[in-house]
């Protein structure tokens, strides 16, 4: 199985709170390549001290990823004994994202903070990374999917244990079983590529045809 990347990050902690109601999505933009998430959207969301965000390599970065969902920057965690996500103020109704993996994990939902208390859900990922890619050719991380779960109650963390240095993650959302943000299946990237053909050739045709000829 192919690693993302090996590297160290900083620490964070956070305490509970009312829930929100709100669909939130995080992207990860702006954090920078190689920087720890940490308290980056804090304080609502801290991420423990393995998640690190990763710019995609045409973009001037190290990440071996492309056809991510929103433009450069995506997050994965170095430790899968330390890959947890606190949301402080809580969370309800679902919880989805965008990943692409080199391996087979879950991703468990829990009613406490720090991965503690009642189990809401679980999210089981699959070994995808290379699957039907299409698009964007630079990076063997280069099919992503949509994936997320409905659950009762509310929720207080996300433990990500079994994709570190396997798995990335884009578009995190919570509040919806549907991520913010959507990539286009593999048959849709096809389509639309033949579409903008079509759309070229016409354009080109037209353009022929308006063409006047004159003589001296």
């Amino acid at each position: 199985m192919k690693k993302l990347l090996l590297i160290a990050a900083a620490a964070s902690v956070a305490a509970a709170s009312a829930p929100a109601a709100a669909v939130v999505t995080l992207d990860f933009e702006g954090i920078g390549d190689n920087n720890p998430v940490g308290n980056f959207y804090a304080p609502e969301y801290v991420f423990s001290d393995a998640t690190l965000a990763l710019v995609d390599a045409d973009a001037g970065g190290n990440g071996n990823f492309a056809n991510e969902p929103t433009s450069d920057t995506v997050m994965f965690f170095l430790d899968a004994n330390n890959a947890v996500l606190d949301v402080t103020n809580g969370f309800d109704t679902g919880f989805s994202f965008f990943y692409t993996s080199s391996t087979a994990a879950t991703v468990s939902v829990w009613s406490g903070l720090g991965a503690t208390g009642s189990l809401l859900g679980s999210i089981d990922l699959t070994a995808q990374h290379t699957d039907n890619c299409v698009g964007d050719p630079n990076g063997t991380f280069c099919n992503w999917d949509a994936i997320g779960i409905d659950f009762a109650g509310t929720a207080f963390s996300i433990d990500f244990g079994g994709t570190a240095n396997f798995t990335a993650y884009d578009n995190i959302t919570f509040g919806s079983a549907t991520p913010g943000g959507a990539v286009p299946e593999p048959a849709t990237w096809a389509f639309m590529i033949f579409g903008f053909g079509a759309i070229g050739g016409a354009m080109r045709r037209q353009r022929k045809a308006n063409v006047k000829v004159s003589y001296a």
